[in-house]
């Protein structure tokens, strides 16, 4: 009777001394530790990814960690990774849109056609670019919800139809240059932040992780709960605003941050707290996890699917006129060649799921620098752009292969 008695003293002894590691820093490590081996790897896989491009390219040529080119590849990446960004929002419903490239060409040219043949102002063109986009959208959610014609389906129709009213409105000539030394061109070519403001944005992250953490700490403790220690939350957020200063300082030994990229990651934060903090955002996971499930619940359906497409061709027309900005023109190749194979594969390269219900916004722009990474890595190299679209490939299917594992440890994890 005594042996069992000492035995249980020493399981609760044990037990108090796990959930005392547990409250500290080594506690939040092996908590993150326990979800990659259940199968919720988060960003895990890209930022290992992107390390070992980026250690690849530094090596083979110096140039490539040079802040001036840090910079470039950061203009680069603002473009298509709006347009991604419209693309996790129909992979968290488990669709998916092919005419975000057509759609981002006719907004540029619909932009260029505005704005100089008939001089609008700037922000007019701009909203009436955005709001055709939207328009096209909204047509798709009701061939998906009033007839059941497959988003494949639907939106490579939206693909060919939308290509040839980008030819038609560019009329004979094929291009429209958007004039120089503008407000537009300048956001897209050269405007960077100044270094007080890059330096406190920079801050912001990791304060709001302070801050978010002990709220939901001190709630769930509230609630009889066990919670994430002050210390753990204090460690990562001390690491990540360290980690984002360090890459300002850095960046503003050039030109500094660009306006561009601040505007795409300001989308991708309002993004991830519209998915992660509202109910719109838990009910677009929902339907991406289990459609009928998630009507039963009392969810609408169709307006969450109407939402993800209007979202995704408002964030594809944007992304378009972005790129014009960036190139000082509208033409007959905008929005052609990989523009949407780079937009899809950067949103899942960065983590969200082909299946529906599992992504982040975040996922847009982990994916988008990984694939801009490799193609400005090549170009530095001076090699073959054939060689950018094997990578870019490879890198996708590793991406998927990843992401089935992971779903299916997560459901052995499950059962288990």
């Amino acid at each position: 009777m005594s042996n069992n008695v000492d035995k249980q003293q020493q399981l609760l002894d044990r037990a108090d001394i796990r959930v005392k590691h547990e409250d500290g820093i080594g506690g939040a490590i092996s908590a993150f530790l326990d979800r990659v081996r259940s199968g919720d790897l988060g960003a895990l896989p890209v930022v290992v990814g992107l390390v070992l491009i980026w250690t690849v390219f530094a090596t083979l040529n110096p140039i490539f960690l040079s802040s001036t080119n840090l910079v470039n590849l950061l203009f680069d990446s603002s473009t298509v990774g709006v347009i991604a960004l419209g693309v996790v929002l129909m992979l968290m419903v488990g669709e998916i849109d092919l005419s975000i490239g057509s759609v981002s060409g006719f907004a540029s040219a619909l932009l260029g056609v505005l704005w100089v043949n008939h001089g609008w102002p700037v922000p007019l063109a701009i909203l009436g670019a955005l709001a055709v986009g939207g328009l096209i959208g909204y047509v798709y959610a009701q061939l998906y919800n009033r007839f059941g014609m497959p988003s494949f389906v639907a939106t490579l129709a939206g693909l060919l139809a939308v290509l040839g009213l980008q030819l038609y409105i560019l009329g004979g000539t094929g291009s429209i240059n958007l004039p120089y030394g503008s407000p537009l061109v300048d956001f897209g070519q050269l405007l960077t932040m100044p270094q007080p403001i890059a330096h406190g944005l920079a801050a912001i992250p990791g304060i709001a992780m302070l801050v978010t953490g002990y709220r939901t700490a001190a709630r769930r403790r509230a609630a009889g709960l066990s919670a994430k220690s002050l210390g753990g939350v204090l460690f990562f957020a001390v690491v990540v605003t360290l980690g984002l200063e360090l890459g300002v300082a850095y960046l503003n030994t050039s030109r500094g941050v660009p306006w561009m990229f601040a505007l795409f990651v300001l989308l991708v934060v309002g993004m991830n707290y519209a998915l992660t903090r509202t109910q719109w955002g838990r009910s677009m996971t929902a339907v991406g996890g289990n459609r009928e499930a998630a009507r039963r619940a009392g969810i609408n359906v169709k307006a969450i699917y109407t939402s993800a497409f209007v979202c995704c061709s408002m964030f594809a027309a944007l992304g378009g006129m972005l790129a014009a900005s960036r190139l000082a023109s509208a033409s007959q190749q905008a929005g052609t060649g990989d523009v949407n194979l780079n937009a899809i594969a950067a949103a899942v390269i960065g983590g969200t799921s082909l299946f529906g219900g599992r992504g982040s916004a975040y996922s847009a722009l982990l994916g988008i620098i990984v694939i801009q990474s490799i193609a400005n890595g090549l170009t530095l190299l001076d090699l073959s752009s054939s060689l950018r679209y094997m990578i870019t490939g490879g890198v996708l299917a590793i991406a998927v292969i990843v992401d089935s594992l992971a779903r299916r440890s997560r459901v052995m994890h499950g059962r288990a």
